[in-house]
């Protein structure tokens, strides 16, 4: 749970400092983290691949197909983390026809330029932490992503607001803040697994020049359905804010707070999917399949506690969490302040009414990738966010319907169909494999 905030925590830092400079600014950051979001959550997603063939190898105890698969992870982690730092370049001109307002378009330019080279080293720390992960060593990108965070709030301090002598960068100044810690990030989880005895001999002497068409073909049949699952996901949260930034710049800005507290609460969800698919490797690599299926179950359990507590605090702090990202003190934005202040409590409300659909389908999601289930899970995100979610957010997200809460009720009727469909999968898949077994 504490790797995966760790991403989410840096937009979260960034947030609420560049908050402080003018709800301008705010949607600025939240236009060019539309565009992160959607290239984060492929590399992300493709990532994960690594995670069951690690955990199916370290059960079983075959070190050399383990090893094999994170070499060739890692080397097709490289690669996508360029070919995303391309695309996402190649994307700018798209901020100009997508009736954003014209002031958060020309802040957002240069935010996207930095931000976008930081999804280099982010990747390729996903390969790592994914590696990691499937050996169960979830504590070691952990500390990298704390190390991470506390350079990122120190450089934002440095260079949002020019202290101690340093230039007065702006939303520039986090941008590059987070270009930093993220490379610092990789060099850091390097230094520490080749240090450790259960992991160096996997990270030590990868010879990338000796690579195998099946082995790369293997994880990239296993990486690319994964990714689009995370991809239909973040895409229609990204939808969110193109939506809301057809309303004006205070619903855009209303919208990126609740998105970005949601999205804190979703990533302690991540952290039970990531242990989900751990586990459930494991019991597939020992044929274990009554276990696999029982250990799966408490992890649905557990995560549906948790996300039914954070929707309780949601709703008991709706109109309090909203003010540590604005400058309510501000009289130059006071009547901005306010419009930003009554909308994101607005949208606080249904963000906790879907704090259990979100937890439960992403849990399961890992669960059947822990199975190498991918393909079908991958067709039901489909239908479940852009068959049935966009559309009603689409039509209930018109200023002239319900505005900003509609846009969240169609990401709410999406998330609950993808929970529905993917436990339906796994209960057919585990129920299958154990009268199989028998």
């Amino acid at each position: 749970m504490m790797g995966m905030l760790g991403h989410t925590f840096v937009s979260l830092v960034d947030n609420i400092m560049v908050g402080q400079l003018g709800t301008a600014e705010l949607a600025a950051v939240s236009l060019g983290n539309s565009f992160i979001f959607v290239a984060m959550s492929l590399g992300i997603g493709f990532s994960t691949a690594i995670t069951p063939l690690i955990a199916e190898s370290d059960s079983s105890k075959a070190y050399a197909s383990g090893k094999s698969s994170f070499k060739h992870g890692l080397f097709l982690c490289i690669v996508l983390g360029l070919l995303l730092f391309g695309m996402l370049l190649l994307a700018k001109p798209l901020m100009y026809v997508m009736k954003q307002p014209e002031e958060v378009v020309v802040l957002a330019l240069p935010y996207l330029d930095l931000v976008a080279f930081s999804m280099v080293p982010l990747i390729i720390f996903q390969a790592f932490k994914q590696f990691s992960d499937g050996l169960s060593l979830t504590k070691y990108p952990m500390y990298a992503t704390i190390v991470s965070n506390v350079i990122n709030i120190v450089l934002n301090y440095l260079l949002i607001f020019g202290k101690f002598g340093f230039p007065e960068m702006g939303i520039v100044g986090a941008a590059l803040g987070t270009l930093i810690s993220r490379a610092v990030m990789v060099l850091y989880i390097w230094y520490i697994l080749r240090k450790r005895e259960k992991s160096k001999y996997y990270v030590t002497d990868l010879d990338f020049f000796k690579l195998k068409w099946i082995e790369l073909k293997k994880i990239f049949n296993l990486g690319i359905p994964s990714a689009m699952q995370m991809f239909f996901e973040v895409a229609i949260f990204t939808g969110a804010i193109w939506l809301s930034g057809t309303l004006g710049k205070n619903p855009q800005a209303a919208n990126q707070i609740a998105l970005n507290l949601s999205s804190m609460t979703f990533m302690v969800a991540t952290g039970f999917s990531v242990a989900a698919m751990i586990r459930v490797g494991n019991q597939k690599g020992l044929k274990n399949y009554i276990d696999l299926r029982r250990i799966a179950k408490s992890i649905f359990l557990l995560g549906s506690i948790f996300a039914f507590v954070f929707a309780l605090l949601f709703l008991a702090l709706h109109e309090v969490l909203p003010q540590i990202y604005v400058d309510l003190d501000d009289p130059s934005n006071a009547i901005d302040n306010a419009e930003v202040m009554k909308i994101a409590s607005t949208l606080l409300i249904a963000g906790a009414v879907f704090q259990i659909s979100d937890s439960i389908q992403v849990i399961t999601l890992g669960a059947l990738r822990g199975l190498q289930d991918v393909k079908i899970p991958t067709l039901i995100t489909f239908l479940a966010y852009w068959v049935i979610g966009f559309p009603i957010s689409y039509y209930l997200g018109k200023e002239e319907n319900l505005a900003s809460l509609g846009i969240w009720i169609g990401l709410l009727a999406g998330l609950t169909s993808a929970a529905i469909l993917l436990y339906i999968r796994f209960d057919y898949i585990t129920k299958r494999l154990i009268l199989q077994q028998k």
